[in-house]
């Protein structure tokens, strides 16, 4: 029989936590619940830890949750008087365990950024867009990826290529003014590689949660920045992730999580 801790060395040969030293210092991932020698026949793999994926994992028989994002990033009590408290503690008094992939799996060669290029049809997409690290055994990481489009694409026709590509409720977006070829992609927010796609000279950047002003910096700068939201561009790694873990555990089961949504809610642009 497996152990939580089959699991996390597992998803340790895909994405080294001690990465984070490099890529995101201060960054929680790893074990952050549960006992390391639990017994493992069933794990459930989810882009957040919330209450509704709790409730799953319970009801599908799983011992652990698999999720890109932390638990938290920091508490200073555990009590029923809070969200984040509610959640340990259902966690706890279900003795399930919840392993967190975070900057570690957004850097790693066939991680998050590595997908979300894939799916808007980058090529030649191997290129980090920010610094680029190196592992002992010769593995290049870091964040962000830049790659090309078959063939030019305007603004419009790249903000919908992706809203279809990542299943989008919707996408913001400003024209660059120019066709986009050189395409730069960073999951979630990442905003802050800003200046790296500017360096990079990319005709566009797709990354999620853009703020009003950097919209128009970019309109000023000529580059299309596409705003796919959050939930949309890390999404489509949870899948892989599962993957993964099943074929490193042969005879584990390893569910995804049907009850992992989006918080937000949209409503169409009127026309």
């Amino acid at each position: 029989m497996y152990t939580v801790a089959d699991a996390l060395a597992a998803l340790e040969t895909l994405a080294p936590t001690r990465w984070i030293a490099q890529v995101y210092p201060g960054d929680n991932v790893g074990l952050l619940v549960g006992r390391r020698n639990a017994p493992l026949t069933a794990a459930l793999a989810a882009l957040d830890v919330t209450l509704p994926v709790v409730e799953e994992a319970l009801r599908v028989g799983a011992q652990l949750i698999v999720a890109h994002h932390p638990v938290t990033f920091g508490l200073k009590s555990v009590t029923d008087g809070d969200g984040t408290g509610r959640l340990f503690l259902a966690l706890l008094e279900n003795r399930l365990a919840a392993i967190c992939m975070h900057t570690n799996y957004d850097a790693a060669p066939g991680g998050v950024n590595d997908h979300l290029a894939q799916a808007v049809g980058l090529t030649d997409a191997g290129e980090i867009l920010g610094a680029a690290f190196r592992d002992p055994d010769g593995r290049a990481y870091g964040l962000g990826r830049v790659g090309q489009l078959a063939a030019p694409l305007s603004a419009a026709e790249l903000a919908q290529t992706v809203k279809t590509a990542l299943n989008a409720p919707g996408v913001r977006w400003v024209d660059g003014g120019r066709p986009c070829r050189t395409v730069a992609v960073g999951s979630g927010n990442s905003t802050s590689q800003w200046s790296d796609v500017l360096r990079r000279g990319c005709d566009a950047f797709i990354t999620g949660d853009v703020k009003y002003h950097l919209f128009l910096e970019a309109a000023q700068q000529g580059v299309t920045l596409i705003d796919a939201g959050h939930f949309p561009t890390e999404q489509l790694a949870v899948p892989p992730l599962a993957a993964h873990l099943r074929q490193s555990l042969p005879g584990l089961t390893v569910r995804l999580s049907e009850a992992g949504a989006t918080p937000e809610n949209w409503l169409s642009a009127d026309r």
